[in-house]
Parts: structure tokens; sequence; C-alpha cells
């Protein structure tokens, strides 16, 4: 892969990481907030929750403005909103203002992971997109390595106010380095011209494309999983197994390290084997990690869950570099409409999934563990039912 199509690949990485550095930085961070605050686990688990919908929601709107604007203009006011929102969040006097900061924060940075796979398919083929999606899982690998150590460090130095200054710094500095580095990669005569009835078209056609589907939820039903655990984690290791905020930021650290082996394992596969079959196989094995991690969090031990965990991640690592690249191959100028849609279904699954265990008061183990098994399991069931029918 050319230099230049390198530094693209860590720019784009960096911004997909504004999903994973606003979600894992500040988890070692619940209890302190919650004290600081005067607010329940509950309601600390919200701002996670409304993070995870906003999002969700807000891809679908970036969407079709890429596929009509360029990919440059919407990014720069989506980066604008999640930096004035990251201030707010900073300076927040109760969780419900956190809260409604947090839901802007996340409609602000959910741009990035819109432009970035869209840039993708506007640049490469479908080979050259899964080894390009590795190589943005590289970079926005170190978002779960990096952040909830830093999180940690910032929390015991500073408080947990420093984490979303840090944020707001991290959104500058982006707006900063894309405005110098990155290229527009949609020419004026490629771009749509659609009226809102011809957008909900355009979505309502990618819901009936079984193929599109098939690979779209092969990676957005297993992320469920990884919100759940995102969601549970905290508690489960801080407070049922007595980790502190360091030793919880290097545990998860360590389990992310798996997500970056598995995708660069996966970036050589694919030029000796077709993406399509290499999904099956790590679809399946993820299936059967995220049912270890239901067992090891009914064992009540440790090692178990966190070697479990690893297993989880590292194939996610795998599929989700593949079950992108797979989806947005044939999409050609709806690129960025596929992509929000491929994006809502991702953080939908996960908001629902962060209600359901915030209804539990985000304490319940078992709760995490079943909704990681389903969520696995799932993703293999649909991505072979529908597969069959195209």
């Amino acid at each position: 892969m050319p230099e230049h199509y390198r530094r693209l690949a860590i720019l784009l990485g960096a911004l997909t990481a504004l999903g994973p550095l606003g979600i894992d930085m500040y988890l070692p961070a619940f209890p302190a907030m919650g004290a600081d605050l005067g607010a329940s686990p509950a309601a600390i688990q919200r701002t996670l929750a409304v993070f995870l919908l906003g999002m969700a929601a807000g891809q679908l709107v970036y969407g079709p403005l890429s596929d009509r604007l360029g990919r440059r203009l919407p990014l720069f006011v989506g980066m604008g909103v999640y930096t004035l929102a990251s201030i707010g969040c900073a300076v927040a006097s109760s969780a419900d203002a956190l809260v409604w900061l947090r839901l802007a924060q996340a409609l602000g940075g959910c741009v990035g992971v819109v432009v970035a796979r869209a840039v993708v398919r506007d640049l490469c083929d479908e080979r050259g997109a899964v080894r390009m999606m590795s190589m943005l899982m590289l970079a926005m690998g170190a978002a779960p390595i990096l952040a909830p150590m830093l999180g940690g460090w910032m929390l015991a130095a500073l408080g947990w106010r420093a984490i979303f200054w840090f944020l707001a710094i991290y959104g500058v500095l982006a707006l900063v380095v894309m405005q110098a580095w990155l290229p527009e990669s949609l020419p004026p005569e490629r771009r749509r011209q659609d009226n809102f009835g011809a957008v909900l078209l355009v979505y309502l056609s990618l819901l009936k494309d079984r193929r599109f589907l098939a690979h779209a939820l092969a990676g957005a039903l297993p992320m469920a999983g990884l919100f759940a655990y995102l969601v549970g984690s905290p508690h489960l290791l801080m407070q049922v197994h007595g980790l502190g905020p360091v030793e919880y930021g290097m545990a998860f650290g360590g389990n992310a390290f798996g997500l970056i082996l598995a995708s660069q394992v996966i970036s050589r596969l694919v030029r000796r084997q077709a993406p399509s079959k290499l999904l099956v196989i790590t679809l399946s094995l993820l299936a059967t990690a995220s049912v270890g991690v239901l067992l090891a969090v009914a064992s009540g031990a440790l090692l178990p869950l966190l070697a479990a965990f690893f297993l989880f991640l590292a194939f996610m690592g795998s599929v989700l570099p593949l079950s992108t690249a797979l989806a947005m191959a044939p999409m050609g100028r709806m690129a960025g409409s596929a992509s929000a849609l491929m994006g809502t279904l991702q953080f939908g699954v996960g908001a629902v999934v962060g209600a359901v265990l915030g209804a539990f008061g985000g304490t319940s183990a078992l709760a995490m563990g079943g909704a990681i098994a389903l969520a696995g399991l799932g993703g293999l069931t649909a991505h072979l039912a529908l597969r069959r029918t195209v």
C-alpha cells in the first residue's frame, strides 16, 4: 500500500477513534463521576447509553450529506459540534446536564465514523478496502488500549473533568490536521443531489438488499456484545473483582490488543483467501468466544473471564474490517448512506443493550454475559440465513 495511503489510514483511524475515545476513556471514572455529581450508577450508565444513541442517529444525517456535499464539509461541521460539546461535558454540574451534552458530543463525533468508511470506499476496491480497514483498526485500536489507562491516570491526577478537556483538545487537533492532510475523495461529478424523499428511498433500498444486510448485520449484531462489555465491565472488573481504575485500564487495554492483532492478521490472510470465506470462519470463532464469556462470567473467576474477553475482542477485530468492506464494496455513489446505515445499526443495537443493562442498574454480570453470547450467536446466524437467500 502506498505511503500516502498509510498516512490517510492513520488519519481516518484517528477520526474513527472518536467513538472509542468518547466511550472508553471515561469508563474508569464512573464511580468518581457518580460521587461528584451525586448520581446513581444507573444515571452515569445513561451518559453512555445516550452517547451510543447519538452515534446511531447522527450517522443517518451525515451519510446522505456526505454523498451530496462531499466528505470534508460535513466532517468539519460535526467535529466542531463534538469539540464544543466536549467542553460542555467538562464543566457539567449535574448528571442530567451531562446526559444532554453527551448526546450532542455523539451527534458531532459520529461524522468521523461515516466519512472514514465512505472515503475508503471512494478510494479502494474490495480487497484493498479490507486492508485499509485493517489499518484503520490498527490506528483506532490504540484508543481502547490507551484510553482507559490514560483516563485512569487523569482521574487519579486531575479528576474526571480532565478527561473531557482532553477530548476537546483532541477535537481541535483533528480539525487542524484534517485541514492540512485530508483530501476531498468525492469529486462534484460523483455527488448525489437527492431530496429528502430520495434519501429515504436510498435507505429503503439498502434495507431490502439482502447482500448488504448479510454483511452489515454480521458486524452490527456482534457490536451489541462489544457494547455490553463496555457498559458492564467497569462494575464487574472494578467493583466485583476489585481492580482499581489504573488496573482496569490495563486489563481493558490488554483485551483491546487482541482486536489490533487479529485485524492485522486478517489484512494478510485476505491476500490469499476470499474475504467472504474468512468472514464465515471468523464469525464462527467469535460466536464460540462469546459463549465462552458467558461461561466465564458464571464461573466467577477473574483469569478465565479476562481470557474470554481477550478472545471475543480479538475475533471482533477480524469480523469488523471484513464485514465492513464486503458491505461497502458494491455501494458506489451510495457509499455515504451505506456507511451511515451500517453505523446506525451498530450503535443502535449498542444503545438498546446499554438501556437494557442500565435497567439492571449496570450491575448484572450474567445479563452482560448473556447479551454478549446472544450477540455473537446472532451475528453468525443472521449472516448465514441472509447469505443463503442471496
